[in-house]
């Protein structure tokens, strides 16, 4: 059977039932088959370098099928922008407040409480642009900070409102995107993935000389990528 790059399909090669789904993913910068977890949309995604691997990606995620459907069972549940809700900010906690007629969203009480003006789907959207602001403010300071520690000139940078990925570079048109989300990450999180990003303007890959870059900005880098795997997807459950 040929498959084809965003495919979906059942988990359960018979296709029978309403299991776990699989999405199909196409990326020619991954050097093996590989699965994720998708914890925001409940899916399993399977990445292969071609489209001609992703029957290969297919069949090994079916043979870890078992896996899949735990890590899927224990995903966060979605917590909405909502008056009431604790969220975090730069690692700190932060409590949303609704104020009649407030109007746009603002830190207040030394940045303990997100007061906003609004209601539902107002309220939520007026909350995520703060925290894209915020999150734009400190990861172009950051970003900068590592270009100028390689020596490299100037990129596009962006935040995006992404499923999964925390970040990409794209070395040839010199463009760096990141997850909103992260802002909500301790610093050092947020730093390492600046540093993480900057770094494949070096190296398009994950190579130890890639790695060894990535020391040279932030030090050890484990234990940052060692908090975004356990965390990420309570973080990534935020908004939704």
């Amino acid at each position: 059977m040929a498959y084809r790059n965003g495919q979906r399909l059942p988990l359960d090669e018979s296709g029978a039932g309403a299991g776990p789904v699989l999405r199909l993913s196409v990326n020619p910068r991954a050097r093996r088959l590989s699965v994720r977890i998708d914890a925001r949309a409940g899916e399993a995604v399977v990445i292969a370098p071609t489209e001609r691997g992703l029957s290969q990606a297919v069949a090994f995620a079916r043979s870890k099928a078992v896996w899949i459907s735990e890590r899927l069972a224990v995903r966060p549940k979605s917590r909405p922008l909502e008056p009431g809700q604790v969220i975090s900010l730069r690692g700190r906690p932060v409590r949303l407040e609704a104020v009649p007629g407030a109007g746009a969203a603002r830190l207040v009480e030394d940045g303990t409480i997100i007061r906003s003006g609004g209601e539902g789907e107002a309220y939520a959207r007026r909350v995520e642009n703060l925290l894209k602001r915020e999150a734009r403010d400190t990861l172009l300071e950051r970003t900068d900070h590592h270009l100028r520690a390689l020596g490299q000139g100037p990129v596009k940078m962006g935040i995006a409102d992404t499923r999964s990925r925390w970040g990409s570079c794209s070395p040839h048109n010199r463009t760096i995107r990141y997850s909103w989300r992260v802002i909500m990450a301790p610093p050092p999180v947020i730093d390492y993935l600046a540093a993480h990003e900057v770094a494949h303007l070096v190296h398009a890959d994950h190579s130890p000389a890639y790695w060894s870059v990535v020391q040279r900005l932030v030090g050890d880098h484990k234990p940052w990528r060692k908090w975004l795997k356990d965390y990420g997807a309570a973080l990534h459950a935020v908004g939704r």
